[in-house]
């Protein structure tokens, strides 16, 4: 706030002055003053070209293309700017600046491989150059581009080491870390790696706490509330989708339509469906809504029109994990709720097998829970436990708690005719994430199913269990005994190093410090026969 007073009174003193208009721009876009930002900015452009300050002209020109890219979601504006950037870096023979105008123009390509060599490009200029910004960003930009491909494992990589090398001082501009963050943000989003992002969110913290959040891109800011949604952080969700919204108000309508259509999927997991259905009232054509809004349709008991609703949209969705798994998931739902099982578990192996074959959890968690549902109605127990408890495991691997606790639900019907007490604790498990979370519609329908099976619908637990593995359930209780991870890796028969992976991720689930907190929380909360369970 300070820098933009100081800044904005040098531009009334000497308004042709690129740097200082440059520099108020930079400290509007800080503020999420982007519209004001863009108007500096375009002004700095301006001065700096009558000025003959052609370097200055490029390197504000890339800024203008990153800006309408991320906040606007206008290409042809950004394809625009970076294009002027390229042609008035042509003439200049400046490596470094014709590096920057390559990740202005991967920013805008559709083709991942075109992305990819322009960002191997600006790569190789800036590490000849010995440019820490402009290496961390062309890392970035290549494993953006891979995962876009499907190379998900090799892309993380790189966008994991352009994170850590912005944070760990390797990058002199503060806006490196704000293109690697959001970069990485959108690109884990895409391929529904949210543990991922969870994890850098926390290696975000210092971060945050003195320069604000990174995600000051309105794209980007809405892909952060949509991980809170997915990871069950519902209150954190709803302030920054509301902020994302607020930041795309003078966008174009896809930017708009993307902030909404993830308020509108906060909106259905908390059962308001008639809300949600609102929200996405004339943005009803914008791919990124067509999947919710076809869930939302569904769940309203419209189910021809849910039907209808994502069978147009299916063949464009393609491989994008999302969108492509929603859809075919809300097709399963749709034959189940007609009584066409057979259809049902054809749509759930398909998505399985897809997932397995893409590397996707998310695709693959959502296959076999839709297959272990239909031959649940089948009458077939013992083989849809089997997908069911497959579909656990990915779900509470993604850290999703709210698709743990409805995979909690389905295991409960497929298990009650053989074993009703196994059912009734997974019941009670989902219903105490249901009721933590807030989602209304889910809670009802699973205290129902308890009344019906002759159960009482009482909360059986704190939240977060429901997100442990049995794993890390017996590791917990055992922690309540003050054992050393030497100690626990020999009664449990597992290494040491499994030990640590475990107990960090049992803090990190249940937002805890440290073992002592871990060994209070287990005496609290567990039972004696917790560990057998």
């Amino acid at each position: 706030m300070a820098a933009r007073v100081e800044l904005s009174a040098a531009v009334e003193l000497r308004p042709d002055d690129a740097e200082a208009r440059f520099g108020l721009g930079t400290a509007q876009w800080w503020l999420g003053h982007v519209r004001q930002a863009m108007a500096e900015w375009e002004q700095a452009y301006g001065v700096s070209i009558r000025a003959g300050d052609q370097v200055q002209a490029v390197n504000i020109a890339v800024s203008l293309s990153l800006l309408y890219n991320a906040n606007f979601g206008n290409r042809a504006a950004s394809q625009g700017w970076a294009a002027r950037a390229e042609r008035l870096a042509g003439a200049l023979g400046e490596p470094v600046l014709w590096g920057w105008v390559l990740i202005a123009k991967a920013a805008t390509c559709l083709d991942p491989g075109q992305a990819e060599a322009h960002g191997r490009e600006a790569r190789a200029i800036a590490v000849e150059a010995g440019d820490g910004d402009l290496e961390l960003c062309a890392l970035s930009t290549v494993g953006s581009a891979l995962v876009d491909a499907g190379r998900v494992d090799e892309g993380t990589a790189l966008l994991d080491e352009a994170l850590a090398g912005s944070l760990g001082g390797e990058a002199e501009m503060l806006e490196t870390v704000v293109f690697t963050s959001c970069v990485l943000m959108q690109s884990c989003h895409r391929c529904a790696d949210f543990p991922r992002i969870v994890q850098w969110l926390q290696a975000l913290e210092r971060f945050i706490a003195r320069y604000g959040c990174p995600y000051v891109n309105a794209t980007c800011r809405a892909s952060y509330g949509a991980v809170l949604v997915a990871t069950g952080d519902w209150r954190r969700a709803e302030e920054e989708l509301q902020a994302a919204f607020i930041l795309a108000g003078q966008a174009l309508p896809a930017v708009r339509a993307e902030a909404l259509a993830h308020l509108a999927e906060l909106r259905l997991a908390e059962g308001r469906v008639e809300e949600a259905v609102r929200l996405l009232d004339g943005i009803q054509d914008h791919a990124v809504v067509v999947p919710v809004l076809a869930a939302a349709q569904l769940a309203h008991g419209d189910v021809a029109v849910a039907v209808a609703t994502a069978h147009r949209r299916r063949a464009a969705a393609g491989t994008r994990e999302l969108e492509g798994s929603r859809l075919g998931e809300v097709l399963g739902e749709a034959d189940l709720t007609a009584g066409d099982t057979d259809a049902a578990a054809e749509e759930g192996r398909r998505l399985a097998e897809a997932g397995a074959a893409s590397g996707s959890r998310l695709m693959t968690a959502r296959g076999e829970r839709l297959l272990g549902r239909a031959l649940v109605q089948r009458g077939q127990a013992p083989d849809a436990r089997r997908h069911l408890e497959t579909a656990l495991e990915g779900f509470v691997s993604l850290e999703m708690p709210l698709e743990v606790a409805r995979t909690r639900v389905a295991l409960a019907e497929a298990v009650h005719g053989e074993t009703p007490e196994v059912a009734v604790a997974e019941a009670r498990t989902a219903l105490g994430v249901f009721e933590d979370l807030g989602a209304g519609r889910d809670a009802d329908a699973v205290a129902a199913w308890l009344r019906h099976a002759g159960a009482t619908a009482a909360r059986t637990g704190p939240r977060g269990l429901g997100l442990l593995t049995k794993r890390e359930r017996q590791l917990l209780a055992l922690l309540a005994e003050g054992p050393s991870n030497p100690e626990m890796a020999e009664r449990l028969h597992i290494s040491r190093r499994t030990v640590e992976h475990h107990v960090a991720s049992i803090l990190s689930k249940l937002g805890l410090r440290n073992r002592t907190e871990a060994a209070a929380y287990a005496t609290r909360h567990l039972g004696e026969d917790f560990v057998s369970k």
